[in-house]
């Protein structure tokens, strides 16, 4: 069988670039007159870029296999263990909630424990909820089907969970100039929550890349699980003080799930070919 050859440079480079010029455009055109109906169409080239890349270098590498395992993980839902993931949906609603009774334990505002009356963001004219869905789905599409892929092809699983992590938080990093985004609101109110949010980017990410092997490298399994993640996050109204505690329960969470799983994490690279 002719070797799957993964270029994990190309892809990131042509990600950041389309994302960082096309979220900057949004951000200028955010703060412009009117700016809201107009910076809408610059937001969505770097939401789908993950995906539309991945594609692209799937169906440019002329391989059968590559482009075999992607419409199997994505579209074979049998690949998902029901009894394991449905139980880990609840993973970051439990941190969520422990993260919110410290809080409150601490002299935090008790009311943190109602539901959102509505979401903590806009974009443009999107609505919030299509944003959390177009979110999950575009951004999994990509990382799950190439990214991971092309990162674990010349190491084990968590340097390329790590790596990953901190290349998923830097590409963010346009949201917190746009005007009306949730990064943007939070970087506002205090500098400190914009960072705990980049922070919190990568012990999540290691999370999903568990669930993700976990479910065989479902690609399914990965954007119901970040959409959740998302959904969790509007469901009650927690403060960003509370988020920071949050962050610190996800990384123990993070810490225990690849100590419970060395096999899985520290494993062999799944292919020597790579640019």
């Amino acid at each position: 069988m002719k070797p799957i050859i993964y270029k994990p440079t190309r892809f990131f480079f042509i990600i950041y670039l389309v994302t960082y010029i096309s979220w900057f455009i949004a951000a200028y055109i955010s703060y412009q007159p009117d700016g809201e109906a107009l910076y809408t169409p610059f937001m969505l080239p770097g939401l789908v870029a993950p995906f539309l890349t991945a594609l692209w270098m799937i169906r440019s590498s002329h391989s059968k296999e590559m482009w075999k395992q992607f419409t199997g993980r994505l579209f074979n839902l049998h690949l998902i263990n029901l009894t394991g993931f449905l139980p880990s949906l609840l993973i970051i609603p439990a941190a969520i909630l422990i993260s919110t009774f410290i809080s409150i334990a601490l002299g935090g505002d008790p009311h943190q424990l109602q539901f959102s009356e509505g979401f903590s963001f806009s974009i443009g004219l999107l609505p919030s909820l299509l944003v959390l869905v177009l979110a999950a789905s575009f951004e999994e599409l990509g990382w799950r089907s190439y990214a991971m892929d092309s990162l674990h092809s010349t190491r084990s699983y968590f340097p390329a969970s790590l790596i990953f992590a901190l290349l998923w938080a830097g590409w963010h990093l346009p949201l917190f100039f746009i005007n009306g985004t949730y990064q943007n609101l939070i970087a506002l109110e205090n500098i400190w929550y914009a960072v705990n949010f980049v922070v919190s980017t990568i012990p999540m990410a290691i999370i999903i890349s568990w669930i993700c092997r976990l479910n065989r490298g479902s690609i399914a399994a990965a954007i119901l699980f970040h959409f959740f993640i998302n959904l969790s996050q509007e469901a009650l109204q927690i403060t960003q003080g509370t988020k920071c505690i949050e962050t610190a329960i996800i990384s123990l969470i993070a810490v225990i799930v690849v100590l419970s799983n060395k096999t899985m994490f520290f494993d062999k690279p799944i292919d020597e070919v790579t640019e």
